[in-house]
């Protein structure tokens, strides 16, 4: 039988138990709601894109110096690894997708992916969903190298190649593959005559001829890239949420276009890669 200093051991013994569990519990709740708090506070700050030009300078000046590309071992494999990651939204190739809701990021000036990573990173570019993907502690900053170099080596085209598919030999797989790495951007309403005009007088100079952007200046490509993405950059442009040009901050170059004339570079643009 249970004496009675059995049964006063085992109510003891039961009280610590529940009040443990009490006490973990509660802080479990703490931390989640310390989480959850965080996460809206770091959500409202992106939506309401608390920054300022002059933020945006200061970064840009002090990314050149974070990164050393010319001493940089590159890892191609870690580029391969991240960019796995990457493709849930981008596309294993690196083409975007959902005519862009997520932009092409194949092909890219390397440093300009660099700049636009650490912009997401430090919340001067506002963009929910790459947050948690681009903090230090997820993405070191010789893995930003790794995947902007990877990126920048991806080479897509804008149809598949003349080839005899009844010919003998004919390797399936490899136009399976060559195939999904064709992107074709679909014509955008307006004017493309006048859009060429204005193209070639406003943007050439910097984005290439062919809308091809300068790899060395980092100025990204124009063609290829989707219309609708495209659009949203304008805005954000127009907007102050993005700068032109971080040496130039008061220059208002955009704002001299009226919407037509944007939608017709637009329009020019969207054939560049036919």
């Amino acid at each position: 039988m249970m004496t009675l200093l059995h049964i006063i051991y085992f109510i003891l013994t039961s009280l610590a138990l529940i009040t443990t569990l009490s006490i973990e519990a509660t802080g479990a709740t703490e931390a989640t709601g310390t989480a959850n708090t965080t996460k809206q506070t770091d959500k409202q700050s992106i939506e309401e894109n608390k920054y300022t030009p002059q933020d945006l300078i200061k970064a840009a000046h002090k990314i050149k110096k974070m990164f050393d590309l010319e001493n940089h071992d590159y890892d191609k494999y870690t580029g391969d690894e991240i960019n796995q990651v990457c493709a849930g939204c981008h596309d294993e190739f690196g083409m975007g997708g959902k005519d862009g809701k997520y932009p092409r990021i194949a092909g890219l000036p390397v440093e300009y992916i660099i700049k636009e990573i650490v912009l997401f990173r430090e919340r001067l570019r506002p963009n929910i969903a790459m947050v948690e993907h681009v903090e230090e502690r997820q993405l070191s900053n010789n893995e930003v190298m790794d995947i902007a170099i990877f990126l920048n080596k991806i080479k897509l085209n804008n149809r598949l190649s003349k080839i005899d598919e009844t010919a003998p030999g004919f390797d399936a797989y490899a136009r399976l593959q060559e195939a999904k790495a064709v992107i074709q951007i679909g014509r955008a309403p307006g004017d493309a005559e006048k859009g060429k005009k204005l193209y070639n007088r406003e943007c050439k100079s910097c984005h290439g001829r062919q809308g091809e952007g300068d790899q060395k200046k980092a100025i990204p490509m124009l063609a290829g890239q989707y219309t609708n993405y495209l659009w949203r950059q304008l805005d954000m442009y127009l907007n102050g949420k993005r700068l032109n040009d971080e040496d130039d901050p008061e220059e208002e170059f955009l704002k001299s276009f009226s919407k037509k004339q944007l939608q017709d570079m637009l329009a020019y643009i969207s054939i560049l890669d036919d």
